[in-house]
């Protein structure tokens, strides 16, 4: 019985061994190069926030009975997080295929969620920070504070590691560098900008709410918004299941390619 025990321990001893080291692969990626990777999203929040919630915020007035500036700051904020996770585990594991190191992590005794979950840690761990910085960015232009910090921070967390999960997906399948941009730019993008981060979706046309309730981006604003405003569109516990389907969808998705290795075993 001590025998079986002590190779419980030890195995779960290499699991963590394997999933610490590529977790600060990924955290030492990106924090070496924070000019290219943290500072260019501090840099665009604080246009967004001139431009948007200044110049243009002050001729719309009240959004759902907040200053504009103020209504546009979770969406915002969850921009660079669904922008820097998703970025930082679709560029990293490509170039694992791409330097063909993955096959060796694919033959270590480690499981492919342990593999996984080092990558996707990685990603939330930079889109995290990146939120942390664009929300202090915020906080010069606003005086938010969070109206639930428990629904914030757990919003926070759900949608890195949902959209992690997308950007390993998306890195499985790409064959070409040229292939990790094309999700960012012809799907997330119009994602994040259609998702309510600019407006409330009570302004649409009856149609284009509809819509809008297609897209699951208006589920994470608005639940983020519910947690520092205290407002949303989109009832909580419908927002929290619609996150959590696809975060267990992509969990699965994930696991299984890389179980079959399809994408990635030549």
């Amino acid at each position: 019985m001590s025998g079986q025990h002590s190779e419980g321990v030890r195995r779960w001893y290499r699991y963590w061994i394997t999933f610490s080291t590529l977790l600060h692969k990924e955290v030492m990626r990106f924090s070496r190069i924070w000019v290219q990777t943290i500072l260019p999203s501090a840099i665009t929040t604080t246009l967004y926030f001139v431009i948007f919630g200044r110049l243009i915020g002050d001729r719309i007035g009240a959004m759902d009975g907040f200053a504009y500036v103020d209504f546009i700051v979770p969406g915002l904020v969850l921009m660079a997080v669904i922008t820097n996770a998703y970025s930082n585990v679709v560029s990293s594991f490509y170039s694992s295929k791409f330097s063909r190191y993955v096959e060796e992590l694919l033959v270590s005794p480690a499981p492919p969620w342990v593999i996984l979950a080092g990558y996707v840690v990685g990603g939330v761990a930079r889109g995290v920070t990146v939120g942390i910085v664009v929300m202090l960015v915020a906080m010069l232009f606003t005086d938010v504070t969070p109206y639930n910090l428990m629904v914030t921070l757990l919003v926070f967390l759900l949608t890195a590691v949902l959209f992690a999960l997308g950007g390993f997906i998306n890195a499985v399948f790409a064959n070409s560098f040229d292939d990790i941009s094309i999700v960012p730019t012809f799907v997330l993008a119009p994602m994040t900008y259609l998702g309510g981060v600019f407006y409330s979706i009570e302004l649409l046309p009856t149609f284009w709410q509809w819509v809008s309730m297609l897209n699951p981006v208006l589920y994470m604003v608005n639940a983020f918004r519910y947690g520092l405003l205290g407002t949303t569109d989109i009832p909580l516990f419908t927002a929290f299941i619609i996150i959590n389907g696809f975060i267990i969808v992509f969990a699965l998705i994930s696991l299984w390619l890389l179980r079959s290795g399809v994408g990635i075993k030549r």
